[in-house]
């Protein structure tokens, strides 16, 4: 959305010296991926401060840069600087403004597990018959969400916004920045358990964004998860329910599941059936698909077309790429991991035809006390789930280990990706099916840069 850079000082609270006819064709916390004309917000983070970046985004083309006033006197040259109280906060605002003169339909996606894939499926299939604005990857945080925000442009008939919280309160301020008309919860499992202490802790948080959504609003809840599907009880706008096990406004029936072959199933819901074929693995892709029907249904959307850009979705980067190499299958599962979403991968290797399964598992973060037994405990579930070899990484990837070896899984334990990935090298074999699934701060990506790299020696 384009803005003059007068408006950006009224939305901000902002001051300064700075053309105000000039016009921001963009915005920018990343001087890596800044755009000559865009707006630079010198956000000071955890590690960086934009303010040491304010020159280079003004020599790369930035229209002007937004600064705090306490750290003006580090500028000789004014001229290109908007003065605020505090960057972060005035994105959020701008973020807010570009929502508020947007003025459509919104729909907030939130959830432990599955959130980007849910994202993607639902702006996918409502692009059947929409001009749909979706989040970018998986940029769900307080910058992050007001820089969607201000992608939307007056062609958009919809947006969908993930979001994404680490602590209680946070759903609630994405809220007030994005406004969602509707919303959707995936599930509620141990992701980020160290900060709520419990699973109730972590539904609670998740609830915010039910409380949000205005009275005439509409919230999609998994009916098959415990705690999601009791969101709706004090809702005072509709409620539709989605699932595989459980009674539900849209329901999975006949489900045939094919590992990295995708799944077969029905779709039932108000006044129609309709038989899906799925690209994507597991029974929580099928849920993740499921509620894109769902929502688009309740949008206007034919459920025969609805079902037709089903087919046509692939895996998003990381959440379950397959690829072949010699013979051998790779699922490349490693942007994030927690035990239900570890668990649900694991099971859909299960039902991958395949001479050997096994399971590269990095460590999970952000579990808390619980974190070794939640290990042991998936380890343990590697048995049950017909993996064949186990190979814990980094850290507590080693309690991984030794719950599948107590369970009888050959298993063994390295200290780093890149030995994960040396370890693939010398042992994959063709026929072999491989996944590999860890917490973000694994970067367990780097065990198939290192088997890459094996391989070409």
């Amino acid at each position: 959305m384009k803005l003059s850079l007068d408006k950006v000082a009224a939305f901000t609270q902002g001051s300064g010296t700075f053309d105000r006819a000039a016009v921001a064709e963009g915005y920018s916390i990343d001087t890596r991926t800044l755009r000559p004309g865009d707006l630079f917000f010198a956000i000071k983070g955890e590690r960086l401060d934009g303010h040491d970046y304010v020159e280079a985004a003004l020599n790369a083309g930035a229209v002007a840069a937004v600064v705090a006033h306490d750290q003006l006197e580090r500028f000789a040259e004014r001229s290109k600087l908007i003065e605020v109280e505090d960057c972060a906060v005035a994105l959020q605002h701008l973020g807010a403004a570009a929502r508020r003169l947007w003025g459509k339909k919104l729909i907030a996606v939130t959830g432990s597990a599955g959130k980007t894939t849910t994202k993607d499926c639902i702006a996918h299939v409502l692009g059947a018959q929409f001009q749909v604005l979706k989040s970018l990857g998986n940029l769900n945080n307080h910058f992050g969400l007001p820089m969607q925000l201000l992608r939307l442009e007056a062609q958009h008939e919809i947006a969908i916004i993930e979001m994404g919280m680490s602590h209680a309160g946070e759903i609630t301020t994405l809220a007030q920045i994005a406004a969602p008309d509707e919303g959707v919860v995936t599930n509620i499992g141990l992701a980020h358990l160290e900060s709520f202490g419990t699973q109730a802790g972590i539904a609670r948080a998740k609830y915010e964004l039910i409380e949000a959504l205005p009275a005439g609003g509409h919230c999609f809840l998994n009916a098959d998860d415990p705690y999601a599907s009791q969101f709706g009880r004090d809702f005072r706008g509709k409620v539709t329910l989605y699932g595989i096990e459980h009674p539900a406004d849209y329901r999975a029936e006949n489900l045939v599941l094919r590992g990295v072959l995708g799944a077969e199933f029905d779709v039932v819901g108000p006044g129609f059936r309709e038989h899906a074929r799925l690209l994507l693995m597991g029974r929580h892709n099928v849920l993740n698909a499921l509620v894109a029907v769902a929502v688009a249904a309740e949008h206007g959307v034919k459920p025969s077309d609805a079902m037709a850009r089903l087919g046509s979705l692939s895996a998003g980067d990381k959440r379950g790429e397959v690829r072949e190499v010699s013979g051998a299958i790779l699922i490349n599962d490693c942007y994030n991991s927690n035990p239900q979403a570890l668990d649900s991968m694991v099971a859909a290797l299960a039902q991958t035809p395949a001479r050997r399964r096994i399971v590269i598992a990095g460590e999970m973060l952000e579990l808390g006390a619980s974190s070794p037994e939640l290990h042991r405990e998936c380890g343990r579930k590697m048995a049950q789930n017909k993996a064949d070899y186990v190979v814990g990484v980094r850290g507590n990837g080693e309690l991984i280990a030794e719950g599948a070896a107590s369970a009888g899984v050959a298993s063994e334990f390295v200290e780093t990706p890149e030995q994960a990935g040396e370890w693939l090298a010398r042992n994959l074999r063709e026929g072999d099916a491989v996944l590999l699934k860890g917490s973000r701060g694994v970067g367990l990506e780097r065990a198939l840069a290192a088997f890459e790299a094996q391989q070409k020696a």
